[in-house]
């Protein structure tokens, strides 16, 4: 199922819906986000949430994420 995110023209599935939105709220406050905490957080894997991160990443949306580091999980940057 198919949905379309209210910034951009980019149609983002159910789980990168809620990967955005996790993002919008968590960023507002903090800038590192690891793929396996955000995954504990929404119930998701750490690979589920990297592969569906990459859509956000290169979407037009009102949250820039940038790869930055591989550590013990990939660690996205995050603007809000």
């Amino acid at each position: 199922m198919s949905t379309t995110a209210t910034a951009g023209t980019t149609t983002l599935t159910d789980k990168q819906q809620r990967i955005l939105q996790f993002l919008r709220e968590k960023g507002q406050m903090k800038t590192y986000f690891k793929s396996r905490l955000i995954g504990e957080e929404l119930g998701m894997t750490a690979k589920e949430v990297g592969a569906n991160m990459t859509a956000i990443a290169d979407g037009e949306f009102d949250v820039d994420v940038e790869k930055w580091g591989y550590s013990s999980s990939t660690t996205w940057k995050v603007t809000v």
